[in-house]
């Protein structure tokens, strides 16, 4: 039964995170899942409301469970573990977080991650984030945390695409998320293509063979793909124009991306088995000075004491999974990949500190301290 699946739905304010929530709990399969609100008031889900008992947990037609969040997230997610071991609760197959559309999804992940007893009952299936067709483009050029829910998910939920206004915005906006975020797949909800079978099952765990899909949870070829396009483009763009091309967007003409120009999403590969205490060192000095920075970090590690069996790591902002132990590499790839999504950290910098903590030999690359000490490196990082 151990550990319980757990799906994030995210989306800014009236994107049809509701809407969706309610088709998908229709769905057989959602049978015996617990959902978690933040209010009853502000989620229409009444047409299979049963009753509420006196603990705060709604009891829905379909078998499901509705909860608000009592306090922090960690009592309620406590409370739903408790009914189950007394019984009260006979089975919970899974558990879907409903956040509000202002939130961040990445402390709920974090609360998943750094509670020893959360770590024991549940594990994170996936963040899925309901982007609306028609007011999409705005949002996200005003609102941050918007393009943060976008960098970070897993699915990405495409609404109200059936309006007449959403025609003319779809292409650009469609464009958009892949460049923020190539790696979740894109679903429009509109003909029944956001379904259960679509959203869910996306974590580490394949559910059918019970074992590690390391090589479909991480996808690390489709953000070397978004690089290798955005290369080509910089490249074309450099031998056209015979002017200098720059990788960072203009800030003053571009106004409406300023929010999508923090973000970077890019996939780290060393070549070579990294001694665990470089890796480790790599990770603490990341987490400890610019963790709130560090969105999602997924990866595979060749560790060299023991290069047969690589490490699967998991990280958010400041909180490290356990890394995971493989007996065998799950593919003939046996290179370190790491995924990294960050908001106003460097890539290069990123990519040199990794080098120089694996000792990777370059004929301009500085040291670790050296790296550590740079006036040019971001706030937080110098020692």
């Amino acid at each position: 039964m151990f550990p319980i699946p757990v799906s994030i739905i995210t989306g800014f304010l009236g994107s049809g995170k509701t809407t969706l929530l309610n088709r998908l709990l229709k769905e057989p399969a959602l049978k015996d899942t617990a959902v978690i609100i933040n209010e009853f008031g502000d989620v229409g889900i009444d047409h299979l409301l049963v009753e509420q008992s006196s603990d705060g947990i709604i009891e829905l037609s379909e078998g499901c469970l509705c909860c608000t969040i009592r306090g922090e997230l960690v009592d309620t997610l406590s409370g739903l573990i408790e009914r189950l071991q007394t019984g009260v609760t006979k089975n919970l197959s899974r558990v879907v977080i409903e956040t509000t559309g202002l939130a961040d999804p990445l402390p709920v992940m974090a609360a998943l991650m750094a509670h020893p007893v959360m770590l024991q009952a549940f594990r994170i299936d996936g963040v899925i984030t309901v982007v609306d067709a028609v007011n999409g483009q705005a949002t996200l050029g005003n609102h941050a945390e918007a393009v943060k829910q976008v960098a970070v998910a897993d699915r990405l939920v495409l609404t109200k695409t059936d309006m007449p206004e959403s025609v003319g915005e779809l292409p650009s906006l469609e464009a958009r998320l892949r460049k923020l975020n190539p790696a979740a797949a894109l679903i429009v909800a509109q003909g029944g293509g956001a379904s259960v079978a679509h959203l869910f099952n996306c974590g580490l765990y394949d559910p059918q063979t019970k074992s590690a899909d390391v090589v479909r949870w991480l996808r690390d070829e489709a953000y070397r793909n978004s690089e290798d396009e955005a290369h080509d483009a910089n490249h074309h763009g450099h031998a056209s124009s015979g002017h200098e091309s720059h990788s960072a967007p203009d800030h003053h003409s571009h106004d409406v991306n300023r929010h999508d120009a923090a973000i970077r999403a890019f996939t780290l590969v060393h070549e070579r088995p990294v001694p665990l205490a470089a890796v480790q060192m790599f990770f603490e000095l990341l987490q400890s000075a610019h963790g709130e920075n560090l969105l999602r970090m997924k990866g595979i590690i060749c560790v060299a004491e023991d290069s047969e069996r690589p490490l699967v790591i998991h990280g958010v902002q400041k909180v490290l999974h356990p890394p995971i132990r493989l007996q065998a590499w799950p593919g003939t790839d046996r290179r370190t990949r790491l995924v990294m999504i960050t908001k106003d950290i460097s890539e290069s910098y990123i990519r040199r500190l990794f080098a120089a903590f694996a000792s990777e030999p370059s004929i301009d690359q500085p040291d670790a301290d050296a790296l550590m000490n740079n006036p040019l490196a971001p706030p937080g990082l110098r020692t």
